[in-house]
């Protein structure tokens, strides 16, 4: 890249390396050459994905684990369509992406060109924002804007739509900026401290306290100081789905998670508190089903950086917008007292007396056991990334977090989401275990990606929950329409031994619980791939 013949391409691929991005997933096409040509010449890794969505995915697993924006570059047209519903996926659960879409010549804009498709206003409504670059001279600019806008704030998903002839435009003068000027777009980070206060008088009077978190505390890397909080004062913790690993899940503080498939303790927790403290989460409809239960009788407290969601779907007593990390350490900072010892103890005969009991079918692996099992015997820092389905639920209750993390579509509930973003997360630390759990469904979504673990030696674990249905809808005709089941009968899928030696993946198979423990010592051995099927009862039901 001389510096007179430098073009748009090998500007882009400049701004990638001045924020410091190690990978970019994606699928060329012709609108997006340029730029992948460019990327030869840098050290940045490029993985070929099999599907565009997926690119996304990955891209979204491994800002997860980074905290960064994770990064794809898909061509025009089909392939910028295929990459929106990992955008949509995305945006559901505020995770940074730079998503960099090729576009046909821009003289050629809106004539209806081969491979021409408005992407920028397609995905107009789950971006945080989105670019469609007409001058090479911009480039900088925009990337430098669009990491800033992805990263900062509520973080989200920003679309760069760059036309073929503008990726291959001469640029006169290259020079990345070190400041954004965005003068309708400043995020505020810290809390106000009149309304921290007005937080701290509440707990010192309130009985019944509970902390709430979503996962807008993982995303603000805000567990440590919440979870030293929670321990000073010894203020009872839930979290949403999403929420999920902000406390370890055996730490005597934390009571599980809320919502329509959450612990029944963790409900009933919530709804008999009298101050509720929500922090990073939106109350919707999966963790709060009917929001003015917990605005009755106490004093909620809605703590996030996006002040739009606050009182969004539930009126706080004391919304508090800023940054939860900041937040926190801002509470720890305040010298108070409060008692609530005879809470704690209720509580505690609540988690040990409303757990649910299972009766599994000895014949067929049990998911609850089964998923304990496996927790128990990862590695204290492992990746767990559950896909969506009964998996999910599964997923939800069993899985033991110690030190590591857990990944899941939340808000959007994207299915073939786990193996992708399992890849992205690897690759984002190749010496933590990552493991993806799927059910046979939503493994169909995705296995094409099996190419991409091993062209490029991601060695992810996969473990596929069969039971021949598209379990969660199947359990949902069972309740609702009296066991009419219509379009739910997955049969016609592959034989996975054969699936797995087709793409030379050592595979495993349990079929019921006795061999369990020599399975999944065989399955956790090494770090290599391995896809391990278990065989579930299609009639088991997350719902007793």
């Amino acid at each position: 890249m001389g510096g007179n013949s430098m073009i748009g391409a090998d500007a882009i691929v400049r701004c990638l390396e001045a924020e410091g991005v190690e990978v970019v997933f994606g699928y060329p096409g012709v609108a997006i050459c340029p730029f992948y040509n460019s990327i030869l010449q840098s050290e940045i890794k490029t993985v070929l994905i099999r599907t565009e969505q997926n690119a996304a995915h990955a891209a979204s697993g491994m800002a997860r684990i980074t905290g960064k924006p994770g990064v794809c570059a898909v061509t025009s047209g089909p392939g910028a369509t295929n990459v929106i519903t990992g955008i949509a996926t995305a945006f559901a659960d505020s995770i940074p992406l730079i998503c960099i879409t090729g576009q046909v010549n821009s003289e050629l804009l809106g004539s209806d060109v081969f491979q021409e498709a408005d992407i920028t206003g397609a995905v107009e409504s789950f971006v945080k924002y989105s670019y469609l670059v007409k001058n090479v001279q911009d480039i900088p600019r925009v990337f430098k804007e669009a990491f800033y806008i992805a990263g900062s704030g509520r973080k989200g998903p920003v679309l760069i739509d760059i036309p073929i002839d503008v990726q291959n435009a001469p640029v006169s003068r290259y020079s990345y900026p070190q400041e954004v000027f965005l003068r309708t777009y400043k995020p505020t980070v810290k809390g106000h401290i009149v309304q921290i206060k007005k937080v701290v008088k509440e707990l010192e009077k309130a009985k019944r306290p509970i902390i709430c978190a979503g996962g807008g505390v993982l995303l603000s890397e805000a567990e440590e100081g919440l979870r030293a909080f929670a321990e000073r004062h010894k203020i009872p913790v839930v979290s949403t789905m999403m929420g999920i690993g902000v406390m370890p899940t055996k730490h005597p503080l934390y009571y599980g998670m809320v919502g329509n498939n959450g612990k029944a303790y963790a409900n009933r927790a919530m709804n008999e508190s009298d101050l509720l403290i929500m922090v990073g989460a939106r109350v919707a409809d999966r963790a709060v089903s009917q929001p003015d239960l917990i605005t009755q009788n106490k004093v909620l407290v809605h703590i996030d950086v996006d002040p739009a969601e606050i009182g969004k779907n539930a009126g706080p007593t004391i919304p508090l917008v800023g940054d939860a990390a900041h937040i926190f350490e801002d509470f720890l900072h305040q010298e108070f007292l409060c008692e609530h010892e005879e809470w704690l103890v209720q509580l505690d005969k609540y988690r040990d007396t409303m757990e649910k009991k299972r009766t599994p079918n000895p014949a067929y692996v049990d998911p609850a056991g089964f998923i304990t099992r496996l927790s128990e015997k990862m590695q204290e820092d492992g990746v767990y990334v559950a896909d969506v389905g009964q998996n999910q639920i599964w997923s939800c209750g069993y899985h033991v977090v110690k030190k590591g993390r857990f990944l899941t579509s939340g808000g959007m509930g994207t299915m073939g989401y786990s193996i992708p973003a399992a890849m992205g997360a690897k690759l984002a630390d190749m010496k933590k275990q990552v493991i993806a759990v799927c059910g046979d469904g939503s493994f169909q979504m995705s296995m094409m990606e099996l190419a991409t673990i091993q062209q490029h030696h991601v060695p992810v674990k996969i473990i596929v929950l069969k039971n021949n249905y598209l379990g969660m809808v199947r359990e949902y005709q069972h309740y609702t329409y009296k066991d009419n089941y219509s379009v739910v009968d997955l049969s016609g899928s592959p034989d996975l031994e054969k699936l797995s030696a087709a793409y030379d993946i050592p595979f495993l198979r349990l079929e019921n619980m006795e061999r369990m423990e020599e399975v999944l010592e065989r399955f956790l051995a090494q770090d290599e791939s391995m896809l391990l099927e278990c065989l579930i009862d299609p009639m088991d039901l997350v719902k007793e």
